[in-house]
């Protein structure tokens, strides 16, 4: 495939998630405190199925875990808000199934190519590593969330979830630069401010 085609499927995934932030972030201000619009949730789903795949195409091992380890947790929060029921049964059943077909029938000689993905030549392994380790702590902060929202029964957006978002936007910015993929280091980028937006918000706010 074109690199100006996977490009633009990584692009258009980060202009989902900025996007996000940005209503969030609106939201957040007007009503001067940390908000969590089920829109927020919604363009998290879409925009992380199609890193998923700009991941593959890429062969970035890094990117597709820290895809594959939110994006459940993403329908999950819009079950809490009592919006995933408004979506179509078949969009329901799309959503559930797909990523997980991605992962059986993209492969190579009938099997998921495992020695592309973990021995690329474009990525050393120690910066695979980092790579990894940067989104395990970037994906962190939606379990963490997850599990902070399934206790208070609400969808909510809470103090460490940003202090997460911030170690790990650091991070993966570092394994963009290094990796020199432009779609992380512009998306991740601009989150940071909202990162540090948020959490001074959320301060404030128990101030």
């Amino acid at each position: 495939m074109k690199d100006w085609i996977i490009y633009s499927i990584g692009f258009l995934a980060q202009i989902l998630f900025s996007s996000r932030l940005i209503i969030q972030w609106i939201t957040s201000e007007k009503q001067r405190k940390v908000i969590t619009p089920s829109t927020f949730w919604t363009l998290s789903l879409i925009a992380s199925f199609l890193l998923f795949i700009y991941g593959y195409l890429r062969l970035d091992f890094a990117i597709m875990l820290g895809q594959g380890l939110t994006y459940f947790i993403y329908i999950r929060n819009l079950q809490l808000q009592k919006q995933w029921q408004k979506f179509p049964k078949i969009v329901q059943y799309l959503l559930f199934i797909v990523p997980i077909l991605i992962v059986i029938f993209y492969y190579n000689n009938n099997k998921i190519d495992l020695e592309l993905l973990f021995k690329n030549e474009a990525i050393p392994f120690w910066l695979l590593i980092l790579g990894i380790v940067a989104q395990l702590i970037f994906t962190l902060r939606f379990v963490y969330q997850w599990i902070h929202s399934e206790r208070n029964k609400e969808s909510t957006l809470p103090m460490g979830f940003w202090v997460l978002s911030l170690i790990g936007a650091i991070m993966i910015l570092s394994y963009a630069i290094i990796r020199k993929d432009p779609v992380l280091f512009v998306g991740h980028l601009f989150g940071l401010i909202i990162y540090a937006r948020n959490a001074y918000l959320i301060r404030q706010t128990n101030d």
